[in-house]
């Protein structure tokens, strides 16, 4: 009861739960908890194992600030390293339902440990009514915008959740840290944004810093990579195949021609431990103020 794992994909980290063994509901205040590097397990959000009727396996994810995500990359290849480990499944090959779809994951074992995972992560959209961005319906592509008395470019797509992709001759974090804020709560963007600033270094790779809606600055995101990648082809600033490097890591993205895209990565488990009764206390002092 109340186990949990915790693992990261390049260092953006998640702690698993299985929402079938949790005597708790995960209301806003009790992720922001349970996330606090300081107070509570500390990660970069949580994903929630929970029956699915269109999947394998069904997946939730929310974000420390409390809000849900559509899609995470590093967290699928976690969920996945996850599910094979702790006994869920010994397929190496499965479907996980996400709030921005049905993914594949294949896994690759040795002695019985995951150490590398490929996700398809679904398909590439650059239509603005889908990302979603305000105004009329198009494909937002090497479009401006005035950020922070700053004229940007930047392009939005969406592969199950919202990027903004902006593409720049060097990339430097207090930059990042700066404008991520701006962007990602920007008007243009209804629902907010993942952003992405983006180096290409050639043909057949980019470097990228991110700001992550929800999470702020982060070392590595898989979708983000994914949106990056897509969002270079769409522009013919590189080839369908793509290193991507963060200060995490590196991730190999495939985009095909149907803007299907492809990932892989490591993926490493941290530990396995039970919440204690002093957080356990917290956390239903928290859910009996029902906030």
């Amino acid at each position: 009861m109340n186990g949990f794992v915790k693992s990261h994909g390049l260092g953006n980290d998640y702690i698993v739960l299985d929402k079938s063994l949790l005597s708790f509901e995960l209301t806003p205040s009790v992720i922001k908890l349970i996330c606090h590097r300081n107070y509570g397990i500390g990660s970069d959000g949580i994903l929630l194992l929970v029956p699915s009727g269109k999947a394998d396996f069904g997946l939730k994810i929310f974000n420390p600030d409390g809000s849900t995500a559509e899609k995470s990359g590093n967290g699928l290849r976690i969920f996945a390293k996850f599910l094979y480990e702790h006994g869920y499944t010994k397929r190496e090959f499965f479907n996980i339902d996400t709030p921005g779809g049905v993914v594949t994951s294949e896994l690759e074992v040795l002695n019985e440990r995951v150490s590398f995972v490929t996700v398809e992560m679904g398909e590439a959209t650059f239509r603005s009514k889908l990302i979603p961005v305000e105004g009329e319906d198009r494909e937002v592509v090497g479009e401006e915008i005035r950020v922070n008395g700053e004229i940007l470019k930047f392009t939005a797509v969406s592969v199950g959740n919202p990027h903004c992709v902006v593409i720049v001759n060097e990339l430097d974090e207090g930059y990042v840290r700066k404008l991520g804020p701006i962007l990602e709560t920007h008007p243009l963007f209804p629902n907010r944004i993942n952003v992405q600033f983006a180096k290409v270094l050639s043909k057949d790779k980019v470097d990228i810093l991110i700001w992550e809606r929800g999470a702020g600055y982060t070392l590595a995101s898989g979708s983000s990579s994914c949106a990056v990648a897509a969002a270079c082809v769409r522009n013919g600033l590189t080839n369908k195949h793509v290193t991507v490097a963060m200060p995490g890591g590196e991730l190999k993205i495939e985009i095909r021609e149907d803007w299907s895209i492809k990932m892989r990565g490591p993926v490493e488990e941290v530990f396995v431990g039970t919440i204690s009764q002093d957080l356990l206390e917290e956390i239903n002092k928290i859910s009996s103020l029902n906030i």
